[in-house]
């Protein structure tokens, strides 16, 4: 068990997404995240957080999730299940300690958890290990019911908003923020320029798309982790709605100054945003950091994948997954082009030393030198 201390300074929240965008490398991060998701654990480690004081459990054993290990593999303290009671203790700001199991705020001993090391996480994932299959038969049972519900909307001809940016016969990039869509979307970066896709950022996916250089061309999403700057960026908007019509994100986005139409359908953002490529009559749809697995999708809360399934059922045709293809291939350049830039560099010297009589004086002074020290 680790023993030893750390302090920092408070910022809490209970969204852990939206947590990280404001934490610094002095501060401890208090959290109410059950199932610590792999994408939040890395945002958490990339803010350059000291620790993380959990109020609820890090693995509650439903599923194997990753990011207890991704937080401890990086060296920052994990003081878990500490109780909800913290949120109204621990203030933005005040001075936190860890020491052991303990908590403590502005020096007083407020809360006692249990600070998870690199052995007890391997052993409550071994224990979520063996959860698996039941949570395989509860994610397919659930799946299977929705199916017969939801199919209507994506096997007949569903309802689009109205969009001004022309997809029919064009490619389709849709981002979403998943594992590794940072990489992925470097990886892409060619062939952005040279195709010229269509950008699609669903939520969070708008803002990697604009910090990789590009501008996307439509937003689509609950827009609950997208900044303004990306609202703002001259993207078409489309929030998504609940079936009943009700839009939590347009009063947001209306008070930016946006004319926007909610799109209502029982579906997940990145659904709708294959679902928007196809029916436009996109040439190619290509689906960078989109959820695929039961792990993913446990990740992301979601009990189910009916939607998901029919989707990608009916745009399978033209529908291409980019997920993980900075894991598949790095481009190297080959020996031979290595080769030539030297020799290249060897030439242009040669040339500079031979019409400079300056360059000339001090290669014939390193010659000798170099004589001196050989003995030659």
């Amino acid at each position: 068990m680790a023993t030893s201390t750390i302090g920092g300074t408070a910022q809490k929240g209970k969204k852990t997404k939206d947590l990280v965008k404001r934490l610094t490398a002095s501060d401890i991060a208090v959290i109410d995240h059950v199932d610590i998701d792999r994408v939040s654990a890395e945002g958490l480690v990339a803010s350059g957080v000291k620790g993380v004081v959990n109020a609820a459990k890090s693995i509650s054993g439903r599923y194997p999730n990753i990011g207890p290990q991704i937080l401890v593999d990086a060296g920052i303290q994990l003081l878990d299940e500490v109780g909800a009671e913290v949120f109204d203790i621990v203030q933005d700001g005040d001075e936190l300690g860890i020491h052991g199991n303990d908590l403590y705020c502005n020096h007083v001993l407020v809360a006692s958890g249990i600070n998870l090391d690199a052995a007890l996480v391997e052993f409550y994932m071994d224990t979520a290990d063996q959860q698996i299959d039941a949570e395989l038969e509860l994610f397919v049972k659930n799946t299977a019911e929705y199916l017969e519900k939801q199919k209507g909307s994506f096997i007949y001809d569903p309802w689009i908003p109205p969009l001004t940016t022309e997809i029919r016969h064009r490619q389709v990039l849709v981002v979403v923020r998943g594992y590794d869509y940072l990489q992925d979307l470097k990886t892409l970066t060619s062939y952005i320029r040279e195709v010229k896709p269509v950008l699609i950022g669903v939520d969070g996916g708008a803002d990697a798309l604009l910090e990789a250089g590009f501008t996307p061309d439509i937003i689509i999403g609950d827009m609950d982790s997208v900044t303004d700057k990306a609202l703002l960026c001259g993207a078409e908007v489309i929030p998504h709605a609940y079936d009943d019509g009700t839009c939590p994100s347009l009063e947001r986005v209306q008070k930016l100054g946006l004319t926007v139409t909610p799109w209502p359908l029982s579906a997940t953002s990145e659904d709708l945003a294959l679902l928007l490529a196809w029916e436009k009559k996109a040439d190619l749809i290509v689906a960078l950091g989109t959820h695929s697995n039961l792990v993913e999708y446990l990740d992301k809360g979601r009990s189910g994948m009916a939607s998901s399934f029919l989707v990608r059922l009916k745009v399978g045709t033209k529908l291409v997954d980019a997920k993980g293809v900075s894991k598949l291939y790095r481009a190297t350049p080959p020996p031979r082009y290595i080769l030539l830039t030297v020799l290249a560099a060897l030439v242009a010297l040669i040339a500079a030393i031979a019409i400079s009589p300056p360059l000339r004086q001090v290669f014939i002074i390193m010659w000798l030198n170099i004589r001196t020290h050989l003995g030659i």
